[in-house]
């Protein structure tokens, strides 16, 4: 069997694997955006899949979650016409976003920063400040889970199934082999 077949056949396993007992798990403990979980553990793979790469991919999460949270606030407050508030909320906040993340580029990497404020303000956009809840924290939760469990912990089960002689290809998703 080629070498890429039995990867693919690896990731498969371990996407059909780990990621449902998360799905199941995360509603058995509060968590209402378990799904969350794999666009953040599709961000970590996208970007190589490095786990010394994990904690800043992370905390781009987070603070992106911060992030939409704040501009759920920003919004709710500003007496100007809806679409005006959100062009102007979004202009300032995302042209933010990339200076910080990029000035800490140590600290945050920007794609998950920018993609944790997608989703939450995807989930959040909608809601008043004062109806969020634990949202904020469960988004967080699940994004984390979707860096650590789901995206190391599916490259670690790909990783011990195919060969140790294979290891440096088997680390890679298809979208980075040729």
């Amino acid at each position: 069997m080629k070498v890429k077949t039995k990867n693919m056949l690896a990731l498969a396993l371990g996407i059909a694997l780990l990621p449902p007992i998360w799905a199941v798990l995360s509603g058995h403990i509060g968590i209402t955006t378990g799904s969350v979980a794999l666009i953040a553990a599709g961000v970590y793979t996208a970007n190589g899949g490095h786990p010394e790469n994990a904690v800043r991919i992370a905390l781009g999460f987070l603070a992106g979650d911060f992030w939409a949270v704040l501009a759920v606030g920003i919004m709710e407050v500003l007496p100007f016409q809806p679409d005006a508030e959100l062009y102007a909320t979004l202009f300032v906040m995302g042209g933010l976003a990339v200076l910080i993340a990029e000035s800490l580029p140590k600290i945050f990497f920007t794609p998950s920063w920018l993609c944790g404020w997608a989703i939450g303000l995807t989930i959040m956009g909608p809601m008043k400040v004062s109806e969020l809840g634990t949202i904020p924290l469960q988004i967080g939760v699940s994004m984390a889970v979707g860096v650590f469990y789901v995206g190391i912990g599916v490259d670690w089960f790909k990783n011990k199934i195919v060969p140790a002689e294979k290891k440096e290809e088997a680390g890679k998703s298809s979208c980075q082999r040729e």
